[in-house]
């Protein structure tokens, strides 16, 4: 194998592919990246098995061959070279990295040692807006539970639909006390309705691809998902991830949504986001609670927290109310997760009554987002 790119070029490879497989320790093969050179350039693959990244870099293939290396030296190496061409030649027992008077072999395994990586072909494909999908993944994936005793909501319901020619994605995510949900729309694909459970791994993968890629002038605006009923293939540009889907099926979480609320305040986001850190500093430890009560009255939320050994704190704000007075405590930390997934000014906070879900959505924006959280029962 000889091959030569741009060190720009084998670094952007490599931070999308060298930390996945890092962080395999089944096998050791799994450490390695696959570096693959073949007439269309040089591939880098990664995988766990579950998860697999493959990455083209562009360059000069003098010579087709194949052969594995760790991935994190292989990263943390190039990452140190100066941007100037880099020269990579397949030796007996290693692999020679050749630029500007800087020379080194790095030794690897055999491209036969690498596990087969497997593809996706024959299902239904969808093309989704890459902005949105991106800002539609911040929102959810941190709602996913990791309590490995429930599988079926460690990762992302993905449902695609189509209602009066309108094709849609919708993103669920829950750990059983708060819930996520983003829609989002589809650019074209299959008419299909296809509800899928995606591992939250392969999902947080994806963005680091965008971060990755976003700056690149030849970046596509829409990712490629092909979807069957055990893989998932994410298309970007010179990126393909795979990825195997959760067994099992997704809990109906749309009946634990409130369909009414008997209290709603709307306010400004970013003031509530400061009076609940203020707050938290005084909620009881290991129960995170923050007790919010809206008062039609006041035109505003009192927000409190109270400490036997630490002290209190009372904050009111200001709103638009609608309905009666209404009490209700809530894990702060998942009330923040919440409000930092939303990036209106305004948002709307919707109580039934302390029992019930508490509702967060957005005010002044289009974007499909919903959040509720259980409340702590006193």
């Amino acid at each position: 194998m000889k091959f030569s790119c741009t060190r720009e070029n084998l670094y952007q490879g490599l931070a999308i592919t060298s930390h996945l497989g890092a962080r395999a320790v089944n096998l050791p093969i799994l450490n390695n990246v696959l570096l693959k050179a073949d007439n269309v350039g040089l591939k880098l693959t990664a995988t766990t098995i579950d998860l697999t990244v493959t990455c083209l870099v562009r360059g000069k293939v003098d010579q087709q061959g194949e052969y594995t290396v760790p991935a994190k030296l292989f990263y943390d190496y190039v990452n140190l070279l100066p941007s100037e061409r880099v020269d990579l030649d397949l030796l007996d027992k290693a692999i020679s990295v050749v630029c500007t008077g800087s020379k080194t072999k790095i030794v690897g395994m055999p491209a036969a040692d690498f596990p087969f990586v497997p593809q996706v072909t024959g299902g239904a494909i969808f093309h989704v807006p890459v902005a949105a999908f991106d800002v539609a993944l911040s929102q959810v994936l941190f709602a996913i539970a990791t309590n490995e005793s429930r599988p079926d909501i460690t990762g992302v319901c993905m449902k695609f639909s189509t209602e009066g020619g309108i094709r849609t994605l919708t993103l669920a995510a829950t750990d059983s006390y708060r819930l996520a949900e983003r829609v989002v729309p589809v650019a074209d694909g299959a008419d299909d309705t296809r509800q899928i459970i995606m591992l939250g791994r392969a999902l947080a993968e994806l963005r680091v691809i965008f971060s990755v890629l976003r700056d690149s002038v030849d970046a596509p605006e829409n990712i490629e998902l092909e979807v069957t009923d055990s893989q998932v293939a994410f298309r970007f540009g010179n990126v393909e991830l795979i990825s195997r889907t959760i067994d099992g099926k997704y809990p109906d979480y749309k009946q634990i949504i409130p369909t009414k609320s008997q209290t709603e305040i709307i306010l400004s986001r970013q003031a509530l986001v400061q009076a609940v850190k203020r707050a938290s500093l005084f909620s009881k430890i290991g129960l995170f609670d923050v007790r919010l009560e809206i008062q039609p009255d006041v035109r505003g939320i009192v927000l409190s927290a109270t400490d036997a050994d630490r002290g209190e704190n009372t904050v009111t704000l200001e709103g638009d109310v609608t309905g009666p007075v209404n009490v209700m405590v809530l894990n702060y930390r998942y009330l923040l997760d919440g409000l930092n997934a939303i990036s209106t000014e305004k948002v709307a906070v919707r109580m039934v009554d302390g029992f019930s879900p508490c509702v967060l959505v957005p005010q002044g924006s289009t974007d499909a987002y919903l959040y509720i959280i259980m409340p702590i029962r006193q």
